[in-house]
């Protein structure tokens, strides 16, 4: 059995698949009948109107219709586009168990418990007959697929055949009331529309399921009694056939195959089983664990079958319908109706080659599963599942083609796969030793090679060489050397296909599709909602592959599209030009012709053959949002403009490809607010003033153009913004142009104008018009305001303009393919015209001198109903009259006569973002600013989670890899990257940051260490050496000798820190006299200096001494005896405490310190873990911890996870390499 598709629900009682679309209906239990998706998984539709369980559901064939009957005596029609029941039959007067559709006629047939059978017409929405005769509870009732007959099966054992003949023969329903109830009567009485024909008695149970063959007089049931009987029938009569046994309990349903000899059958045992139907015999049986089986449906048109349990349903296949083949050259070699065949593709000629040989044993899926072919020996290996995997070798003599009736003896041999590796050499797959063995064509074992991983299949990999299948990956096996090639994870791998040139393999599973190189390096993945089932290079390096339901394409880089929909699906054996040439599942051999335009394109594009994508976009029709969306993502706005004729999204691709004068063409007929500001924006970027000053004039924003007039020191135009504001009585923006102007006399009318008489006196005083002043300060009166006194006035003047600029000049550089052509795109000649105009256009746009003409003609531009004066002559200047021919309104870009295109300069990478392109040292990606990448960096390098103590090393470094360059004082600040050899020359690789953190640094830090712990400093000795741990991650060293003394490093720091925190914590413990001499003994055994270690020996012997642990004592003197100390005094010491001990060599107190026994010290709760206890580390700096402290924060570094997951420190780029 091959499951298709499954679902989890309520009990299913009924089943119907749609005959053309791949969905599934499923009734439930519960009341509800679900519409289902089974290719796409997926639930459609839910509908919801019975009350309780619904026993029957069945499709229309035709109509968008389908029938369901309910235990609540009712049947509805429903139809599944309008998504709602249609009617409701009424009649049957208990539970329905069954109802279908005739193939032909508008009838409806159902059977129900209160032992009747009713046929309905839905048209006229009328039942038409009432079949009698059941004494018990009619199960099923089903119509012949072409006689005029139906077949029910009943609980009183027995199941009946009837004639409906005389019914089919009917012009229609009777019309007349008096009439139908006559006949309705005559009916239940036994009328002469419907007649029995056969009554089977046989069962010795009641009959739950009875069946028509589809083409054979055949019935088939199924009971009670456990067992299926076959009956056959003739005009006269109906007799039995044979008994099935087999299920060991109630029979739910069966039915016949539609395709095959075989009758499959279910049953509340679990199980379903499949029967030869020729020879009455068990084939295969599939069981559930836990679910009884209720309702068996098969596909009308496919071979599909579906069976409906306890707790959802299952739709599935017998057998694979995959035809085996294989292409050689010209040649494709498969196998059809027992028959190996071949087809020509440049002919397209099917020949008959020889006849092969039937598995032996009666079970499914026996079939061949695939074909290997070898030109040079015309030889053939067909492997397949009979007994246990086996193959069979054919070598075909030259002379047999076209003789399809002469056999040959096949060599044949066990296996569970075999294919050809060598011109007269095939491996042999033995999955229970997994070793392949060669033989050659005499079927001879030649050698036995090991695989090396647990394979279950095997393909062709290049003479010699085999692609092994395991259970998650997959590797390339060199037979000869015995050594792997390559390997790759993959999901389980169910065909493979190599390119041409056997440079590149695709991986085909089930809804996945993986592309390497020969050497399986991962080119690119590709994943599918649907079955994936077959592929195929064409010569440009495209694959070409199949699903369910669509032929796709899938180019180099990954980019995958739909080239066809199909309504079966095919296996693709080759593709030539655009000609596809597929097998169907009756192996029947079809051309598909299909448009590769599209993914030619987008490979010419992807491939930067520019030149035919300038020739497809001339000559072909490539259109749709699709191929737009597709070059927008891929940067090439400016090839979507030429197949863009909606102005809106012309505009949006021209803003992206920089293209202004498109932009402005696209603007102009949208003439929106919204798209000028944007394309002001877009022209600001690109320095291109004129356009700038366009859109802020059609959109008569005057305050933009007022600052644009400021900033590129253009006096004359921004004295006429002043008039402009002065006609709109707009008072801060006169104040705003005069400012600009640097106009302190227009300042100061304008504030004295607005009332703001003490702000108008102040000016005049601050700025020397003392005139003004003077007559100001008369209106004020006692209401001038003072100046502060002790302080000198600036004055707010701009300064003068010394150029007035225009547009910035752009980067000279030759005109692309793709320029030119998109703004002739639906365009007429004017357009032409427009592009090709001369002269500098910012010029002609000037507005109409303000100056000569009278204020009330400046009206107009302010909008309809603005006026300055009640009593002015409305109309006038108004930007509406600056309206020029086509040719002149439009701005162009400016174009120099010694060039033929300009355009911007596009911006370079930053250096930050060049540091940090290839590199994993944190510390590169902390000086770029970028800190999240630095910090997942150290988490996945060495387990660090607590980065608190590296925060202002991490800005450290970010603010020390960059310097600030004043340029000029109105500049802004120009920041420059500082990189480390900037005087050498460049590596392939580039440079890198300038890092403020060195090793040098740290080697002298850790000498000021050394000397605070002689000095007895251990709380700075402690900060120091803590400050060496965290920095050493932020470390980037040159050579290989650096990074092991950064390792060194680390080591020592690590000891350090954790033998001070002992001694810190052991001076504040003054009351626990045992804990003091554990600690102190502890510290001995941190890797220090020997200065440091004699001291720590000394202590810990004093300390124990005067505890009266005198053996303890007497073992430190021996070590500090056995370093020879230099200072004598503390020799002396040690002579005196061994000589004073070894008088009573014993201890006081037991201390928890054996140092016989090796021992590393937990770093969080300061305990020894002898040898052979288990421990876990901290990854970053090694100290070992007791398994309890998983997951803490480490109590040494202070900064990485104990026991995490790191690949460990990486401080050099020759690391990585």
């Amino acid at each position: 059995m091959l499951t298709k598709f499954e679902t989890k629900s309520n009990r299913v009682k009924g089943l119907s698949f749609h005959s053309k679309r791949p969905w599934i209906l499923a009734s439930l239990h519960s009341g509800a009948i679900q519409l289902w998706d089974y290719r796409m998984g997926t639930l459609v539709d839910r509908f919801e109107e019975h009350e309780g369980p619904v026993r029957g559901v069945d499709f229309h064939r035709s109509q968008p219709l389908f029938v369901s009957g309910g235990d609540d005596y009712t049947i509805k029609v429903w139809n599944y586009k309008l998504r709602r029941c249609l009617f409701t039959l009424l009649g049957h007067l208990d539970y329905i168990r069954t109802v279908q559709f005739h193939h032909e006629h508008p009838w409806i047939v159902s059977a129900s418990d209160d032992q009747t059978i009713r046929i309905w017409n839905w048209q006229s929405r009328t039942c038409i007959s009432i079949l009698t005769g059941h004494n018990h509870y009619v199960m099923c009732a089903s119509f012949h697929p072409k006689d005029d007959l139906v077949v029910s099966a009943s609980l009183d054992q027995t199941i009946r055949v009837w004639d409906i003949s005389a019914l089919s023969k009917q012009k229609g329903p009777p019309t007349d009331d008096l009439l139908r109830l006559s006949q309705m009567n005559s009916d239940l009485f036994g009328g002469v529309d419907v007649v029995v024909k056969y009554v089977l008695e046989g069962h010795d149970r009641g009959v739950n399921w009875a069946a028509f063959h589809p083409s054979l007089p055949l019935i088939v049931s199924g009971a009670d009694d456990r067992q299926l009987k076959l009956w056959r029938m003739n005009e006269t009569r109906a007799w039995e056939v044979d008994t099935l046994r087999g299920h060991v309990n109630n029979v739910s349903c069966v039915l016949f195959h539609a395709k095959q000899d075989i009758i499959v059958s279910n049953s509340e045992d679990k199980s379903i089983r499949v029967w030869d139907a020729t020879k009455r015999t068990g084939i295969q049986t599939f069981r559930r664990e836990h679910d009884r089986f209720w309702i068996l449906v098969a596909h009308p048109e496919m071979n599909l079958l579906a069976a409906g349990h306890d707790s959802g349903m299952i739709v599935f296949k017998l057998e694979r319908e995959r035809p085996a083949f294989s292409v050689s050259g010209d040649t494709m070699f498969f196998v059809k109706d027992r028959f190996l065949r071949s087809f020509e593709f440049s002919t397209q000629k099917d020949n008959q080659i020889i006849p092969i040989r039937r598995p032996g044993s009666a079970s499914l899926n026996q079939g061949p599963r695939n074909l290997s072919y070898v030109s040079t020996e015309n030889a053939v290996l067909i492997c397949s599942d009979a007994d246990g995997g086996s193959y069979e070798l054919y070598v075909i003599p030259k002379d047999n083609y076209g003789k399809g009736d002469v056999s040959l003896e096949a060599k044949r041999g066990s296996g569970s796969c075999a294919v050809f590796i060598a011109r007269n050499r095939f491996a042999v797959l033995d999955k229970s030793s997994n070793q392949v063995v060669t033989k050659n064509l005499k079927n001879e074992a030649v050698k036995k090679t090991p695989l090396p991983i647990a394979t279950d299949a095997i393909f062709y990999a290049g003479t010699g060489n085999l692609l092994c299948r395991g259970e998650d990956k997959v590797v390339i096996f060199d037979l000869q050397q015995r050594v792997v090639l390559g390997e790759f994870q993959a999901p389980f791998v169910k065909y493979v296909v190599w390119s041409n040139d056997m440079e590149t393999i695709a991986l085909l599973s089930k809804h996945t599709i993986i592309f390497a190189s020969k050497k399986l390096v991962h080119l690119c993945t590709l994943h599918e909602t649907i079955r994936v089932k077959s592929g195929a290079w064409d010569e440009n390096g495209v694959f070409i592959y199949t699903t369910l339901n669509h032929i796709k394409y899938c180019l180099p880089n990954g980019d995958c599209g739909i080239i066809k929909t199909l309504d079966v699906p095919v296996y693709i054996t080759k593709v030539s030009g655009t000609t596809v040439f597929c097998l169907d599942r009756d192996g029947k051999n079809k051309a598909i012709v299909i448009d590769a335009t599209e993914y030619i394109f987008k490979l010419a594009l992807l491939g930067k053959r520019y030149d035919h994508v300038m020739n497809m976009i001339r000559s072909s029709k490539l259109v749709g949002q699709a191929v737009i969306a597709y070059l927008q993502q891929k940067g090439f706005p400016e090839v979507a403009l030429h197949f863009v004729k909606d102005e809106k999204t012309r505009f949006n691709l021209a803003l992206e490809s920089g293209n202004i004068q498109t932009a402005v063409a696209s603007a102009k007929e949208i003439d929106d607010k919204d798209h000028w500001y944007r394309l002001g924006v877009e022209a600001l970027r690109q320095g291109n003033i004129g356009i700038v000053e366009y859109a802020y004039q059609r959109t008569k924003n005057f305050e933009r153009l007022s600052f644009l007039y400021l900033i590129t020191g253009n006096i004359e135009k921004l004295s006429k913004m002043l008039r402009i504001a002065e006609v709109k009585n707009d008072v801060m923006g006169q104040f705003h142009n005069a400012l600009y102007l640097g106009d302190v006399r227009e300042r100061v009318k304008i504030l004295e104008n607005s009332g703001h008489l003490p702000l108008a006196y102040i000016t005049a005083s601050v700025h020397g018009f003392h005139d003004i002043a003077e007559r100001l300060a008369a209106e004020l009166g006692d209401e001038v305001p003072s100046l502060p006194e002790g302080k000198v006035p600036s004055l707010l003047i701009p300064p003068a303009p010394v150029l007035c600029g225009g547009d910035w000049p752009l980067l000279n550089v030759t005109r692309g393919i793709f320029e030119g052509g998109p703004d002739n795109v639906g365009r007429g000649v004017a357009d032409e015209e427009e592009v090709d105009g001369e002269g500098y256009w910012g010029e002609e746009l000037e507005m109409v001198d303000a100056v000569n003409v009278e204020d009330g003609e400046i009206a107009a531009v302010l909008g309809d109903g603005e006026s300055p004066e009640e009593n002015e002559e409305v109309g006038g200047w108004e930007l509406e009259d600056l309206e020029l021919p086509p040719e002149e309104i439009t701005p162009k870009a400016s174009v120099s006569s010694r060039s033929a295109a300009f355009v911007a300069p596009s911006p370079g990478m930053p250096a930050s973002q060049k540091w940090i392109q290839k590199s994993s040292l944190a510390a590169e990606h902390a000086a770029a600013g970028n800190f999240e990448t630095a910090m997942r960096l150290l988490n996945r390098q060495l387990g660090i989670k607590n980065f608190t103590p590296l925060r202002p090393m991490l800005l450290d470094l970010h603010s020390g890899s960059d310097t600030f360059l004043r340029a000029l004082t109105s500049a802004p600040v120009i920041s420059a990257a500082i990189e480390r050899g900037w005087n050498e020359p460049v590596e392939p690789s580039g440079r890198v940051p300038a890092l403020i953190f060195n090793l040098a640094q740290l080697e002298e830090k850790v000498k000021f260490a050394y000397k605070a712990t002689s000095d007895g400093k251990f709380t700075e000795a402690l900060r120091l050496f803590l400050g060496i741990l965290h920095t050493l991650p932020l470390i980037v060293v040159d050579s290989r000798k650096e990074v092991d003394d950064v390792k060194e490093l680390r080591r020592i720091a690590r000891d350090y820190v954790l033998g001070l925190k002992m001694e810190l914590k052991r001076r504040q413990m003054r009351s626990e006299p045992i804990r003091q001499q554990e600690l102190a003994a502890y510290f001995t055994h941190c890797n220090l200096q020997t200065v440091h270690q004699r001291l720590a020996l000394l202590n810990a012997m004093i300390i124990c001494y005067n505890a009266k642990n005198l053996a303890t004592a007497a073992n430190f003197a021996r070590q500090l005896l056995e370093t020879n100390p230099t200072i004598e005094n503390q020799a002396r010491k040690a002579r005196q405490v061994l000589q004073a001990a070894e008088r009573n060599l014993v201890d006081a107190a037991e201390l928890n310190y054996d140092f016989r026994n090796p021992f590393v010290i937990c770093g969080a709760t300061y305990v020894p873990i002898y040898r052979g206890s288990k421990t876990v580390i901290c990854p970053y700096c090694g100290s070992h911890y007791s398994p309890t402290q998983e997951g803490q924060t480490c109590n040494v570094c202070e900064l990485a996870v104990v026991g995490a997951d790191a690949s460990g420190l990486v401080c050099s780029p020759l690391q990585i390499r």
